[in-house]
């Protein structure tokens, strides 16, 4: 054959194109066999201890001892701040489901955050793996086929430390109450055990969120309301900043009871044994607890900030861990087309992690597992680093979330 440099130009040039053609196929092939996972959560704010980065250490830890990446598929991890902010929580996850491919939202504390990232997963089919935000809203008026709530929830808190408080005696109550749809959903359900146990509400108080670090007005209202016990319905940095403000106003000390209506190990690490002892609280992990919580504590590895892992840590390692199961179970390419039949598969299975032990996921997208009320140990009981709980009670797994039936979850038929 005779080459001119015609001919020449034409085989240099299809020669160049060749190489693209091949990278591209290889690109959409792994792209589809890619889960996608963000981690939505506070990364800077009053939230950052017992959510933040920790969370996506422990998406990480969840991804590897899946073992779904040595079978071939790909899982990505990526993070975002959402500052506490509705708008800014949606913007991100309306860019990471339209643009960038993510498969499955996770963590989200911030429940006016969480409802919004709620809805943009059921109108998208895509999954979302609550750990962090409280509302009981989410697996009722609000539930979603999209969506699993896996932690902990209000209703959960208000079963355990309200109607343990109001039990011992804490029979009158005032609520200091963060004015966003997490503070509304605490104080609704807690007030209702109150109540439903003989006890009566003598007033609340809304404060702004995020932004306040002030408390001692609306301490000083709920002191002088005379109530036996005053709510704390709020969480991390205003947990921790009213409980150290009432302290100072040696409000405790006339008699009155705090009830820290949602207390993680970081906020009492923060406040001291000196001031938190003898908190009663509920959670539904601590790193302590037994042979298998000090293992995955152990295989955690070291937390930002040295914390000891949280609920919320331990939520988003189980979440993370069953989901990966259950895409395994369907195929990586059912999955990724619809969030709805994920999270159908996920329900379908039973769960078993070292944080939370053996499970179940209703059709409300309830997570379901025992809860735990503990008293926050005095210093001299305190045997080491972060040894800060001793259990009261064990509540069992189908006692300790709402029932069902009495969540007006639209997924329901009853």
């Amino acid at each position: 054959m005779a080459f001119n440099r015609r001919t020449l130009l034409a085989g240099a040039a299809a020669g160049a194109a060749l190489p693209l053609v091949a990278p591209l196929r290889h690109a959409r092939a792994q792209a589809a066999n890619t889960i996608r996972i963000g981690v939505l959560n506070d990364q800077s704010g009053l939230y950052r201890d017992l959510a933040g980065p920790g969370s996506t250490q422990a998406v990480r830890l969840a991804v590897r001892e899946s073992g779904i990446t040595t079978k071939g598929v790909n899982v990505e991890v990526i993070e975002a701040d959402h500052q506490n902010k509705p708008d800014v929580g949606s913007t991100i996850v309306r860019q990471w489901l339209d643009r960038d491919g993510v498969d499955v939202v996770v963590d989200v504390p911030t429940s006016s955050v969480a409802l919004a990232v709620n809805t943009l997963c059921r109108e998208r089919d895509k999954v979302f793996l609550n750990s962090t935000a409280a509302t009981s809203d989410l697996t009722g008026p609000a539930c979603a086929p999209t969506t699993v709530h896996w932690t902990y929830d209000t209703w959960m808190l208000a079963h355990g430390t309200g109607a343990a408080l109001v039990q011992s005696g804490g029979r009158s109550w005032f609520f200091i109450t963060a004015d966003y749809a997490f503070g509304h959903a605490l104080e609704r359900d807690t007030a209702e055990f109150v109540r439903k146990a003989g006890g009566r509400v003598v007033g609340s108080v809304r404060t702004p969120f995020p932004g306040t670090t002030d408390f001692s007005s609306f301490l000083l209202q709920a002191q002088a309301s005379g109530a036996q016990v005053i709510g704390l319905a709020n969480a991390g940095g205003d947990t921790i900043n009213c409980i150290k403000q009432a302290a100072e106003f040696g409000i405790t000390r006339s008699g009155q009871r705090l009830a820290g209506l949602l207390v993680f190990l970081t906020d009492v690490h923060a406040l001291g044994l000196q001031t938190a002892q003898g908190l009663v609280l509920t959670e539904s992990f601590y790193w302590d607890l037994n042979d298998r919580t000090r293992d995955f504590t152990r295989r955690l590895g070291r937390m930002p900030n040295d914390v000891r892992p949280t609920m919320a840590h331990a939520g988003c390692y189980a979440a993370v861990l069953h989901y990966l199961k259950a895409v395994e179970a369907m195929g990586v390419a059912a999955a990724k087309a619809s969030g709805s039949k994920a999270v159908e598969q996920m329900k379908a299975m039973p769960t078993s992690d070292d944080c939370f032990g053996e499970g179940t996921i209703r059709p409300d997208g309830r997570k379901i597992h025992p809860a735990y009320l503990f008293q926050v140990k005095a210093p001299a009981e305190s045997k080491g680093p972060w040894d800060y709980y001793k259990l009261l009670n064990t509540i069992p797994a189908n006692e300790a979330f709402r029932p069902i039936t009495a969540g007006n979850c639209p997924l329901v038929r009853t």
